[in-house]
């Protein structure tokens, strides 16, 4: 995924455009930033909510980030992050 961003002036004539600057994400870091909290700061929140509308918009991203996670030899393991056997548990939660 990439993210462009620029600055315009507005309510100035002539109008001033900055140029785009790109910003590539690998798809686990795209979702990564999706999920996690919202950043402080108009600019962060501006691209946060970017970001968290193309990673919503289609599935497809989110499953290229987990097949991509889970090919990286012990990177995911199936019974949890350091590899041991956990026990049944009520609720979910999710391990960072």
């Amino acid at each position: 995924m990439a993210l462009y961003m620029f600055a315009q002036t507005v309510g100035i004539r002539p109008r001033q455009k900055s140029t785009a600057h790109r910003i590539s994400f690998c798809p686990q870091c795209s979702v990564s930033l999706a999920m996690g909290p919202p950043p402080e700061g108009a600019l962060n929140l501006a691209a946060w909510d970017m970001i968290r509308d193309l990673v919503g918009s289609d599935p497809a991203l989110n499953q290229a980030a987990w097949e991509n996670l889970n090919g990286v030899s012990g990177l995911l393991p199936a019974t949890g992050t350091d590899g041991a056997a956990r026990p049944a548990q009520s609720g979910a939660s999710f391990e960072f």
